[in-house]
């Protein structure tokens, strides 16, 4: 009889996949973090050039080397981070970079602080790595913000690591400097790792993004172009961070994936060092759905704040479980907030990452249901 592995039973599949599973023809999903752009022009025609030259065979490990120079002069000049391209691992994207930093640092037993409401991703890649979780616990009035004070009052002699994301899936919430700054005081001082998932940080409406590595070398960023640059399916991704740690990364990395792709590499060197105004028309849009969103929401006297980053809002209504199998049944797929954690108990997630046009159409399916 087959008896899977003991860390494999600890986990389940994703609830923003098994919502995506549900999606019927006729359907609006907003389930999916997946920016419906198409992927810029001069990124595509890199790729084909590329592709044309023959550049299709292994390449080094941590990645090719002009990207990983371009990474660290993006990381210098823009979040304030020292990390020469020795100290950065190009990855399958930004989840790569995510298990292998947690499978490198963490033991069994170690204590790993995650967000709660926080990504789907965090609770299972510990688990996988045998490690302890423990939810801080981030609450509405407080606009879903993690702070150095809920961080300080739940840290052990236990916690090996804390991991942060902001802009914030599934809230929006943006961090703010203070508390940036004062958690990795409390991570030198206490000799933990934060491992900084910033993987929205270019999708910013109000507040400025800090990035932890900024103030401690005890930071591990996280970083990819999914997001910003609209290229999910290149799966192409990158981790930085002090190079004995890189060093242990680089062991998983070698025997999970080898290298990146050839080709996403290439497209990732051209969206770092090609024209940027892509960035801020995709920025635009965003925040133009965004305010359609929250505008219909409040029309429906479910209100909260509006998301500060990220293209997702988080509300809370009486039956978040009831309300979203109306939302299907009206052909609107919409995620739980419980899959995020016990403090999204009572919220559900909406991606704005849709079109306009489809978003217009999924809120007025929406408003037809009797809250």
């Amino acid at each position: 009889m087959f008896q899977p592995a003991k860390r494999c039973k600890l986990i389940q599949l994703s609830e923003i996949r098994k919502m995506f599973e549900l999606v019927a023809e006729d359907a609006i999903n907003l389930s999916l973090g997946e920016p419906d752009f198409d992927t810029p022009l001069n990124i595509r025609e890199a790729v084909k050039v590329a592709l044309d030259s023959g550049f299709t065979h292994y390449t080094p490990n941590k990645g090719i080397i002009e990207l990983r120079e371009a990474i660290s002069c993006k990381l210098e000049d823009e979040n304030k981070i020292n990390a020469d391209p020795e100290s950065i691992i190009v990855t399958v994207g930004a989840s790569e970079a995510l298990h292998i930093s947690i499978q490198a640092l963490i033991n069994s037993g170690d204590e790993v602080l995650i967000p709660d409401p926080g990504f789907i991703s965090y609770d299972p890649c510990v688990k996988l790595a045998e490690g302890k979780i423990v939810p801080l616990e981030l609450h509405e009035e407080n606009e879903f913000r993690m702070t150095a004070d809920d961080v300080i009052d739940t840290i052990t002699d236990k916690t090996k690591a804390i991991i942060l994301n902001s802009p914030a899936n599934p809230t929006g919430s943006v961090m703010q400097k203070e508390d940036i700054k004062g958690i990795a005081e409390i991570a030198e001082d206490n000799n933990i790792y934060l491992i900084s998932d910033e993987i929205y940080e270019k999708i910013i409406y109000e507040g400025k993004h800090y990035s932890p590595g900024r103030y401690t070398d005890n930071a591990i960023t996280i970083n990819g172009f999914s997001k910003t640059y609209a290229m999910t399916g290149f799966r192409i991704g990158y981790v930085a961070a002090k190079p004995e740690l890189i060093e242990e990364m680089l062991k998983v990395h070698q025997y999970n994936a080898a290298c990146a792709s050839s080709l996403s590499q290439i497209a990732g060197l051209e969206a770092l060092t090609g024209p940027q105004e892509c960035v801020g028309e995709m920025l635009n849009e965003f925040k133009r759905r965004r305010d359609l969103v929250v505008k219909r929401l409040n029309q429906m006297e479910i209100t909260f704040k509006a998301p500060e980053g990220a293209f997702y809002v988080f509300p809370k209504v009486e039956n978040s479980m009831e309300f979203v199998n109306k939302a299907i049944n009206k052909g609107v797929i919409i995620v739980n907030g419980a899959g995020f954690g016990k403090c999204g108990e009572g919220h559900f997630r909406i991606s704005y990452a849709a079109s306009y046009e489809k978003l217009t159409e999924a809120m007025d399916r929406l408003d037809s249901i009797n809250i």
